[in-house]
């Protein structure tokens, strides 16, 4: 038996762009004479489709579209994903499912089972669980068909603190019984950088436990925060990975059942990615898949003469070309004449436009127009919050004015202890380093340097700096990064008390200082612009904290 893996890039909401991709590659498998064809999770709508699940026209149109596949698989076997509608009556109006079309028809409907409801997924606030279990009979083969999470409960990620399964079923348990000759999963899995080794262990070892080959689709592209990194996937029969599909781009794989079973498992080379590779790659696809799946073309940047700023636009040039960045430098009186010589040397290498605007003279008019109101009290952080807003105001007049989509520069480890500036340096339509600490950035820049100076040396060497008062910098207010750092993944990402952290060696007043300014900034990451998500816990929708609350 031909089995094809279709891993392609799907556009939320555009379903007949999607469809078009979807008959495309069954043409192409048709020419390979392939007798099974497999596209991603929800591959009709894309994943994730929200609240557009609230509309009966919207999923109406989704069934349709299923019908209209199914006409053109007379002579192939295609599963693809696409919600639909629970006959019932009872529980919710709808199913997350996977079709499996042949002669023309949809022959079976597979629904998933376990659905996730924890970080960015929110699947059971639309979706009812199937509780029927049934293999797909194809060709003297039994196919045992799971969709994403279902094959997710016998791992650790589905294991509570107390040692207990996140869910009381387990799918493959049920179709095992029914002598399944491999196993089929559509997946829609967001990419986390630190979640890829285990992501393939799910896999190699539901094959090792039930002892048959498996097969892996998942999308790739992004979309808004979400990235999906593709990395479709075979194992064979011994939970050994016998090909890998290729990462961040749309890839289409034919595999011979037979060969599985049979032929020592090999990965090629071209499979095997390093992680700061991944993180560059996962964001250039994320910056490239929201402004075209939005409509943009053109990207905005605030240049500073600093590390972030000089990171996002290297990937903003890489993902949109060059001729599409323009940059601004916008100097005060704080700022050092090195910035500038370091942004404009950073726009030249890259060969993006830039511009200088000074904000000085601004900055005068606003200080004499609330002199009468701040009377003698003397400068503060006040002050310096005026001169961040003059600049976050003139970058949003540029981007009115040309159409172009402004990156906001900020990371993680700023964002979380409140390092920033309400409609000044928080303004953007997409946050590009938002999910990745301050130490990262500076692995990131290595790596963007591996072969050439592409971003100044002095810009990765020099002491970080917001320069809005002289001779400022970072550590006038915050812990090393490299301490700091530590502290917020342990608090963020692992969850861990006060306690705990302090009990790992962290000085107890420095973490109880991080976690309140972590905590007491969580209204302003309520107004910040959705963040590309690359850790397993990125601020935004995939962490829900009160924010008139004392904890």
């Amino acid at each position: 038996m031909k089995i094809a893996l279709a891993q392609i890039n799907l556009h939320v909401g555009n379903i007949n762009e999607n469809v078009t991709k979807i008959v495309f590659c069954i043409k192409k498998a048709q020419q390979f004479n392939t007798d099974l064809l497999i596209f991603p999770e929800l591959s009709v709508c894309g994943y994730p489709p929200h609240d557009l699940l609230d509309y009966r026209d919207f999923v109406s149109r989704c069934q349709e579209a299923v019908e209209r596949i199914a006409k053109i698989c007379t002579d192939i076997a295609v599963i693809i994903g696409s919600p639909s509608f629970n006959p019932n009556g009872e529980g919710k109006k709808l199913y997350n499912s996977a079709y499996f079309l042949h002669g023309g028809k949809i022959e079976n409907i597979i629904h998933k089972t376990l659905l996730p409801d924890y970080d960015v997924f929110d699947e059971y606030r639309y979706f009812e669980p199937n509780n029927s279990f049934n293999i797909v009979n194809y060709k003297g083969k039994a196919i045992a068909v799971t969709i994403c999470e279902d094959l997710w409960n016998d791992h650790k990620f589905g294991i509570s603190p107390a040692g207990k399964k996140l869910y009381t079923t387990n799918p493959m348990d049920r179709l095992i019984e029914q002598k399944p000759d491999f196993i089929v999963n559509i997946s829609a899995s967001p990419f986390a950088w630190s979640r890829i080794k285990e992501k393939k262990e799910v896999f190699t070892n539901t094959s090792k436990k039930y002892g048959i080959p498996l097969f892996m689709v998942n999308q790739v592209g992004a979309n808004t925060d979400l990235i999906f990194e593709g990395g479709s996937l075979v194992v064979n029969q011994k939970g050994e990975l016998f090909d890998r599909v290729r990462w961040f781009e749309e890839d289409f794989q034919v595999y011979e059942l037979n060969e599985i079973l049979n032929t020592p498992a090999h990965v090629s080379e071209h499979k095997q990615t390093g992680m700061m590779e991944m993180l560059f790659r996962a964001l250039v696809l994320g910056i490239k898949d929201f402004f075209n799946k939005t409509g943009h073309t053109h990207a905005l940047i605030g240049l500073s003469g600093g590390l972030d700023s000089a990171v996002t636009a290297v990937l903003a040039a890489e993902a949109l070309g060059h001729e599409n960045v323009h940059s601004v430098f916008l100097p005060s009186r704080h700022t050092s004449p090195i910035s500038g010589k370091d942004a404009k040397m950073l726009a030249e290498n890259i060969n993006i436009s830039y511009s200088e605007v000074d904000i000085e003279p601004m900055a005068g008019l606003m200080g004499e127009s609330l002199s009468p109101l701040f009377e003698d009290l003397p400068e503060d952080v006040t002050e310096e919050n005026i001169q961040a807003r003059i600049r976050g105001t003139l970058l949003m007049a540029i981007s009115n004015k040309f159409g172009f989509l402004m990156l906001n520069t900020s990371n993680k480890s700023e964002t979380a202890v409140g390092y920033s500036t309400l409609y000044g340096d928080m303004n953007g339509a997409l946050s590009v380093l938002g999910d990745l600490y301050k130490t990262q950035i500076f692995e990131l820049a290595e790596y963007i340097n591996r072969n050439e100076e592409i971003i100044p040396e002095r810009v990765i060497k020099r002491p970080p700096s917001a320069e809005l008062k002289d001779d400022q910098k970072d550590t006038d207010t915050l812990p090393e990064y490299e301490v700091l750092d530590k502290i917020l993944l342990r608090y963020i990402e692992q969850h861990k008390s006060i306690n705990e952290i302090v009990a790992e060696g962290f000085d107890s007043q420095l973490t109880e200082k991080v976690v309140r300014m972590v905590n007491q900034s969580e209204y302003k990451r309520y107004q910040a612009p959705p963040v590309l998500r690359i850790s397993s816990k990125a601020f935004g929708r995939g962490r829900h904290m009160p924010l008139a609350a004392r904890f």
